[in-house]
């Protein structure tokens, strides 16, 4: 019976391993971990530009030390307007273009890679594997790098947490996180977005990102809430590797010289 199903399997998936290997962006992105240093995650929202002004955007977060370029949000634009937007910004830069989806429509082919995600801390199990299985089938049809990622979403959530159903995360309760981020390492992901919301007043605690670091090998991704590049800088060095940076560049006067200052902090080294 077991040689018959693999059989049966070779032929409905020809030459494909059921193992997520690590893919060219997520070496490009462990390099830079392994050289002690952050990275620099430049996040564009869709929803809010028009297909020229991301461009201009991420061009300008390339040019002030962005490591990658992203797309995604809560809602989070999709068809001809994502993709119209991704094949723009992917003529104006020379790092990876990666997906942060808000949900199974997020996606493009003109994109290099993608957090494929699961939040784990919902109550809808849509947020858990229901969209993933509804997405799965286009991400191997478009060939896109996926890089097996957990999402924590913590208080007070903002739009992200409303979206997601959310079983919001106590700042003061270190001890839920870090379970949930042994719990993503155990089930085989790489990667774990700590997730204060886009817009929050502050970004997850610097105690709980050291507990995770300490008790788990994922690579640590904090969003939402880095004000300032001095806020970066205390996250890398309390034991993040990835920081995403937005609204925070986007709507100074200089965005460019502040990219400069974040990509300054967050790629010191430790």
């Amino acid at each position: 019976m077991a040689r018959k199903m693999g059989r049966y399997v070779r032929k409905i998936i020809p030459g494909k391993k059921n193992v997520v290997k690590k893919g060219k962006v997520e070496k490009y992105i462990d390099s830079i971990i392994a050289d002690r240093r952050g990275v620099f995650m430049g996040l564009i929202d869709p929803e809010k530009h028009t297909s020229e002004n991301g461009a201009k955007l991420a061009k300008t977060m390339y040019e002030g030390g962005a490591d990658v370029i992203m797309l995604g949000g809560s809602i989070g634009a999709q068809g001809n307007v994502l993709d119209e937007m991704a094949k723009i910004i992917k003529e104006n830069i020379s790092v990876p273009l990666h997906l942060f989806p808000g949900n199974v429509s997020n996606i493009t082919s003109h994109a290099d890679s993608m957090y494929f995600m699961s939040l784990l801390n919902s109550k809808n199990p849509y947020w858990i594997t229901g969209a993933q299985s509804l997405g799965a089938g286009t991400v191997r049809k478009y060939e896109i790098e996926s890089v097996p990622t957990a999402y924590l979403v913590f208080e007070p959530g903002q739009t992200v947490g409303y979206v997601g159903e959310a079983n919001l995360l106590p700042r003061e309760k270190v001890d839920l996180p870090v379970a949930y981020a042994l719990a993503a390492q155990y089930m085989g992901m790489r990667f774990v977005i700590l997730e204060s919301g886009s817009g929050a007043p502050a970004h997850v605690p610097l105690e709980t990102v050291a507990a995770i670091r300490q008790m788990t090998n994922v690579n640590i991704v904090i969003a939402g809430g880095v004000k300032t590049p001095e806020d970066a800088r205390s996250l890398i060095k309390s034991g993040a590797n990835c920081i995403h940076i937005g609204t925070k560049i986007e709507d100074e006067k200089n965005p460019l010289e502040q990219a400069k200052k974040f990509a300054k902090a967050i790629h010191a080294k430790r």
